[in-house]
């Protein structure tokens, strides 16, 4: 196709040529001194056309000639960038490929070649990315001191250069990650709150503080952080859950009197109060901190809608409810039987219901109760030892000591 087309242009000067040039009868003269040149006006042109030609020619010549020196350096620069630039894919083939060795001298050539090479040498975003993959080489050797050695120099040069600096906060990152895998919780948060705004809002900057926090044991940020990367879809629905309450059961696990625990409810999130679960939790540590009223208040929104929540929650909110009996007053009554009644085929319910008519000294109501749920496989060891223990008592205050004898066995018996 390309022939065909050259052939057509030919032919297509060819014919303007002979129709322009074939007729043209004007006459050129040339006055030198006392010399007078006649030629016609189609040769002048011609000469003219190939003067103009081998001056171009000439002067492509020269230039390239004068250029050589400049091409070869070119050329030399080229081929050390390729074999850089060869170095580091190597580097990077051998890391991901776990020949960590391999991958460290790989970057080591790499950067050797640049800085060998001073037109190379400015290409600072080349630079930090051998440094990174040389640190990320050495903390794989466990080599510590050229690994932040490493790190050291990729976070300078990132600093000063604004080519480099997205992959500052790729060294940043990767740092916090490695005081991590170091246990050094402290100084991974130090790196992460150096981060910008932008950046630690990301999911993997996220999760990094969150495995930091939890490190740390610092369980309130911890949660703050849990949420966050909830709400960027970090985790899946049921994840997110199971986290979030066990982060919040261990925020109320580090309460050590009513005040401090108050202050840690009041601080989560609104979602977190209204959980069950988390609210059964922090009943059951009220109750233990000596507030059982002040547990029975939080658990008391969730027991008047019980029909609302999953068969687990409801679990979760009755077990709270057995932790915190101690006291409990007559305006609950109702809303205990209510619920017997709703759910009659519910352990969980059966085991605080008959508790807390038992502690109201309701006996006989209490008694069918917990024997529901003394022999219930469904409740796990301890409720159903719970449910023994207090129709042991139940015996005990009725003096039927045989009675209490056999449910104190029951009770042992469940090792």
């Amino acid at each position: 196709m390309r022939t065909i087309i050259w052939f057509l242009l030919l032919f297509a000067v060819a014919v303007v040529a002979a129709t322009t040039l074939g007729t043209n009868d004007g006459l050129v003269s040339v006055y030198w001194g006392s010399w007078r040149v006649d030629t016609s006006l189609n040769l002048f042109i011609l000469a003219l056309v190939g003067t103009c030609f081998a001056l171009v020619t000439i002067i492509q010549a020269l230039s390239s000639l004068t250029g050589l020196p400049q091409r070869a350096h070119e050329w030399r620069v080229a081929r050390r960038d390729r074999t850089a630039q060869a170095a580091l894919r190597d580097a990077l083939a051998q890391y991901f490929g776990g020949r960590y060795s391999r991958a460290q001298t790989a970057a080591q050539r790499a950067l050797a070649i640049q800085s060998d090479t001073p037109d190379l040498a400015q290409d600072n975003e080349f630079t930090v990315l051998g440094h990174l993959l040389a640190a990320g080489s050495a903390h794989r050797l466990q080599d510590r001191a050229k690994r932040d050695e490493q790190l050291a120099r990729a976070l300078e040069l990132s600093r000063s250069s604004q080519a480099a600096r997205s992959a500052e906060e790729g060294a940043r990152l990767l740092a916090a990650e490695w005081a991590l895998d170091d246990r050094d919780a402290s100084r991974a948060l130090d790196l992460l709150a150096e981060l910008p705004p932008g950046v630690a809002r990301r999911t993997h900057a996220l999760r990094l503080k969150l495995q930091a926090t939890r490190l740390g044991r610092q369980p309130q940020e911890a949660l703050k952080t849990a949420r966050m990367l909830a709400k960027h879809q970090g985790f899946s629905k049921i994840a997110a859950q199971g986290l979030l309450r066990s982060l919040a059961a261990e925020s109320l696990a580090t309460a050590h009197d009513v005040d401090q625990l108050r202050r840690i409810w009041l601080q989560f999130d609104n979602a977190d109060r209204r959980d069950p679960v988390v609210a059964a939790g922090a009943a059951t540590r009220a109750a233990r901190l000596g507030a059982p009223e002040e547990g029975r208040a939080w658990l008391r929104p969730f027991w008047d809608r019980l029909g609302e929540l999953s068969a687990d929650e409801r679990a979760a909110v009755s077990q709270g409810l057995v932790a915190s009996l101690s006291g409990i007053g007559p305006d609950w009554l109702q809303r205990l039987e209510a619920a017997a009644q709703a759910f009659p085929r519910e352990p969980a319910i059966a085991l605080a219901v008959g508790s807390a008519l038992a502690e109201r000294r309701l006996w006989g109501k209490a008694r069918m109760l917990l024997e529901t749920a003394a022999d219930d496989a469904a409740l796990s060891t301890e409720q159903r030892r719970q449910a023994w223990l207090a129709l042991a008592r139940l015996a005990d205050e009725e003096g039927d000591h045989e009675r209490a004898v056999h449910c104190f066995e029951a009770a042992a018996l469940l090792g």
